[in-house]
């Protein structure tokens, strides 16, 4: 099992006057006090082996009913293993024997919680697995390992005509002695049958037409049970070619193939023909143009041979077709002879647009991952973010810059623009926004059991500066950016699709939702989700409104929170579209939607502002603190969330807005910054939008220096409203513009400052801005935090690599002085653990490769193309690229809500809300998850559950670090 990766985690803060968000990819974990306990333990031990040393990785389970509060691991080997170094512990050997004591921040292990830590060790001749593990000397027992299924039939990317009979099937085999007792197969989360006896299989024949995922699970008679990898198929309405991949790439003077075959058994011959159907004339079928599938073959794949010329680049359309079945369309293009890492791009775009792997809706909608039983801010896998949508955008501009086909870009903006920015009858009540007053006050609190905070009609707010501008700039009243979380699929039930508010369970489209409301320590485990369009429909009395915010009566109401990053993505997504196709002689393809991104641009800057509009800058008291006037309450950086709201009922008369007090280093772009005040086509119309963002750029860039840490990472944030109520901060705190310094700025569990991801994420923003112009301080910055990063990263001799996963902070940065910056010697970052981490991974390889580009490091680019190729060669599945992960945060599912007192309500589905309440149990479609087996058996005693997920942003990030060193170092 692998260590288990640190995820960003959204949350949100949406009543009448507050809203916070929270990064996707931060767990949340709980905490148990230290008793000294009768151990009761499991290890689970895996290797990653090249032949001359290996890294072993142990997850320590406590399975006793008391914490542990200490552990030394002992353990031997029957070889020569001889030890290297560890992490996430301290390690040393004697003889065979191999003892780790816990480091200072995992020496506790909850109830039926999980500690990873691991080793690198090198060896001669054999290498067996140890067989006994000890914890504080009490011998550990095993843990059952449960049962291997796959699913065999059908393929991936299988098509089959409506109303053929789809046939399933699976092998599967048990552990430690026990027996397979069935296997379930299911068409994602519906049942579709169960089979007792081997071989397991099933025959289904009433499958809609459309994308569906398959997973076979099977129970041995232990009571363990696992479920296979998705395999994604088609079912069309008729008989059809199939064609398998849908993207390939062919570099110059070499050749590729695609394969066909039928969808269904035809009674006699069929002749399938290929040829080029459009495009580039360079590319050319010069093998199986005409091929034969008979009623015995159909279902055996044929392969096309197409070639490509010595000279020219572009793109063609293939077609494969055959009388009485639908046609198979293949774009294939035509790369220079040196691009593999293009080729790469190309393989990677085709599994993750392939409809059949499953990352998409029919609506077009990139889910969150591709499995649905997943819990990190998207509380569910088919719930998707506005980070999602961003990348989604990146990916086709990267895809329009390797083929010159611009179509698919512009499309994800229409995708977004249609679902995930919010439509004038969703937010109808802008009308009677007044500037002059953006909000009434409530305070943020530390727990959520001192919910709901009390609105506050004494405490003064600022003026908003620029929603007059706005609105004489675009002729609306209505903000123009994403909301940050939606349910897909409409799980909850809310029916909160674009244009409606609560349509209510039956509803299939697309459900504007909320989670996160209740202050920085709310994990995703104590959430209680809402719709954003609270009609009182589902909820209490008063819907859910009164969990959050008090007042004396409640109104029926819209809210809306963004996501600044998101935002901010999709602007650098735009531009890096508008170079790219200038490039190409193609400007005009993409310049409406790049109006569009400057116009997201221009409503950003909302999230460049205090709460409540407040002064920025030593901001203590709420009733003392003063209210801004003009652009004085603007702190110039991209900030946590913005938030908007206001009544369902025009006759109601009231509307709000909200920025947020809190930065964090993770979420600044100086990249989008540089292109909304220095690149015209991206140049806000608003009067000051293009002075606000060339402001916003200079204060980045400092911010990122004055929370640089002595040895190179970046450290948390700043506020200007300490604990969320302007409350006094601990004597000494050191400020930026008047701010505070905040070590894990925003949320607390776990503190939003450990994720290496966010390193990764804002320093490759920073190495786009310095590759693109050379900025001085810039590099200043990433010459010394990627020194850091190097030091901290190891490739093995096999490809595999391991670089940071969680950060530790201590100490400070000095006052900010912008004329003497100080040299922060007194703020330190250590790493408590590593990773192999696919995403982050190619975050950090984006963040080398850019930088290598311009400062010509070699180093860098060697590691950038290490990681690149390491992930490549050794972490490939047929989804895309992904690793185990150890989920021992998932005992969490039977976690409490805090629900006061005497408050009741119901889920849309019925599942009952009150101060009983469970995470799972207000979920209770998650029992029906295939994969749901394994949260029982670990809630029972069992280990800590092992997922593959393939997030969307990951597999879009890797596809896209394939794609930027194929243009600056290939």
């Amino acid at each position: 099992m692998r260590t288990g990766r640190r995820r960003r985690t959204r949350r949100l803060w949406t009543a009448v006057v507050a809203a916070l968000a929270l990064p996707l990819t931060m767990l949340g974990s709980g905490s148990t006090p230290a008793q000294a306990a009768a151990v009761q333990c499991s290890v689970d031990y895996t290797t990653n082996d090249w032949g001359s040393g290996f890294t072993a990785e142990l997850t320590i389970t406590n399975r006793g009913t008391e914490a542990i509060s200490g552990w030394t691991l002992t353990y031997d080997y029957t070889g020569n293993q001889k030890l290297s170094n560890g992490w996430s512990g301290t390690w040393s050997q004697s003889g065979t024997t191999v003892t780790a004591k816990n480091a200072s921040f995992n020496g506790t292990i909850a109830v039926g919680a999980a500690v990873t830590t691991g080793a690198q060790f090198t060896y001669s001749g054999s290498n067996a697995a140890p067989t006994r593990f000890a914890i504080n000397g009490t011998t550990c027992a095993g843990a059952h390992q449960p049962p291997v299924t796959v699913l065999t039939s059908p393929a991936a990317g299988a098509v089959y005509s409506q109303g053929d009979a789809v046939p399933l099937a699976a092998t599967a085999a048990a552990a430690d002695g026990a027996t397979v007792s069935k296997v379930e197969f299911y068409d994602d989360t519906k049942l579709l049958g169960t089979d007792t006896t081997s071989p397991f299989t099933l025959s289904v024949s009433d499958l809609a037409v459309g994308s569906h995922s398959l997973v076979a699970k099977a129970y041995d008679s232990m009571g363990a049970s696992a479920d296979s990898t998705p395999v994604g198929i088609t079912v069309a309405s008729g008989p059809a070619v199939v064609a398998s991949p849908p993207q390939l790439g062919v570099q110059q003077g070499k050749t590729g193939t695609y394969e066909v075959k039928l969808s269904t058994q035809p009674s006699g011959n069929v002749t399938v023909t290929s040829a080029r159907a459009s495009g580039n004339s360079g590319l050319s079928v010069t093998g199986g143009a005409s091929l034969t599938f008979t009623p015995q073959n159909w279902s055996t794949a044929q392969k096309v041979t197409v070639t490509a010329g010595t000279s020219g680049t572009g793109s063609a359309t293939f077609e494969s077709t055959a009388t009485g079945h639908a046609k198979a369309a293949v774009t294939v293009t035509q790369l220079a002879a040196s691009k593999e890492y293009d080729s790469r791009f190309l393989e990677m775009y085709g599994k993750i647009t392939n409809p059949a792997n499953g990352y998409f809706s029919p609506e077009g909608i990139p889910y969150h991952s591709v499995e649905t039983l997943i819990v990190e801010a998207p509380d569910q896998g088919h719930e998707t973010t506005s980070e999602a949508y961003s990348y989604l955008l990146w990916l086709q501009a990267m895809y329009g810059k390797v083929t010159g086909d611009w179509s698919k870009f512009n499309g994800a903006w229409e995708i977004m623009e249609k679902y995930m920015i919010p439509t004038h009858a969703d937010q109808p009540t802008n009308s009677f926004y007044n500037a002059s007053k953006p909000a009434t006050y409530a305070p943020e609190f530390d727990t959520p059991n001192e919910y709901p905070a009390r609105l506050d009609t004494g405490i003064p707010v600022g003026q908003d500066p620029i929603a007059g501008e706005l609105k004489s700039a675009y002729g609306t009243d209505d903000v123009y950016g994403m909301h940050w979380l939606q349910d897909v699929d409409n799980v909850y039930g809310y029916g909160n699709s674009p244009g409606k508010c609560e349509a209510g369970p039956a509803d299939t489209g697309p459900s504007y939702i909320n989670t996160f409301q209740r202050g920085p320590q709310e994990s995703v485990w104590e959430t209680v989700p809402q719709p954003t369009c609270d009609a009182f429909k589902y909820g209490g009395k008063n819907g859910y409104l009164d969990l959050f915010t008090g007042d004396a009566s409640y109104a029926k109401q819209w809210k809306f929170t963004n996501a600044p990053d998101a935002d901010a993505r999709a602007v650098q997504a735009a531009y890096w579209a508008d170079k790219w196709a200038k490039e190409q002689g193609k400007g005009g393809d993409v310049s409406s939607v790049v109006g569009k991104a400057a116009k997201m641009g221009d409503y950003l800057r909302y999230a460049m502002y205090d709460k409540y509009f407040k002064k920025i800058g030593n901001c203590v008291g709420a009733s003392s603190c003063p209210a801004g006037t003009g652009k004085d309450s603007s702190h110039y950086l991209l900030s946590w969330y913005y938030a908007w709201g206001g009544a369902t009922d025009a006759s109601a008369g009231w509307a709000w807005r909200i920025g947020s007090s809190f930065a964090h280093g993770g979420y600044q772009n100086p990249l989008a910054a540089y292109a909304l005040s220095n690149y015209a086509p991206l140049k806000p119309k608003s009067t000051t939008g293009q002075a606000d963002w060339a402001k916003s750029l200079d204060r980045q860039i400092e911010f990122y220096r004055w929370l640089q840490s002595n040895e190179g990472a970046i450290a948390g944030g700043a506020t200007n409203s300490w604990a969320g109520r302007y409350a006094t901060p601990p004597t000494g705190k050191p400020t930026f513009y008047g701010m505070y310094y905040d070590e894990k700025p925003v949320y607390h569990d776990p503190p939003s400052n450990q994720w290496f991801g966010f390193q990764a994420w804002s320093m490759e923003r920073v190495a786009e801005y310095y590759q693109q112009t050379g900025n001085a301080s810039a590099k200043a910055i990433l010459d010394k935090w990627v020194d850091w990063a190097l030091s901290k990263t190891t490739v093995n001799p096999d490809g595999t690599y391991r670089i940071p996963s969680t950060l530790q902070w201590s100490g400070a940065p000095d006052t900010w002085n912008a004329t003497n910056p100080g040299a922060n010697a007194g703020l330190h970052v250590t790493v408590a653990d590593y990773t192999d981490d696919v995403g982050v991974a190619a975050a950090y390889a984006k963040t080398l490769t850019y930088y290598a580009d311009r400062s010509g490091d070699t180093e860098a680019a060697a590691t950038a193309k290490a990681l690149l190729d390491g992930m490549w060669n050794n972490h490939q599945d047929a989804l895309g690229i992904a690793v185990p992960e150890t989920r021992a945060d998932y005992n969490r599912f039977d976690d409490g809500l805090y629900i006061p007192s005497g408050w009741t309500g119901t889920m849309p589905n019925g599942d009952t809300i009150n101060s009983s309440s469970t995470f799972d149990s207000i979920r209770s479609f998650y029992e029906d998850d295939p994969a749901w087996s394994k949260i029982e058996a670990y809630l029972a005693g069992g280990a800590a559950p092992s997922f593959t997920y393939h997030r969307f942003w990951a597999q879009a990030d890797i596809a896209l670090a394939m794609g930027s060193y194929a243009e600056l170092l290939e």
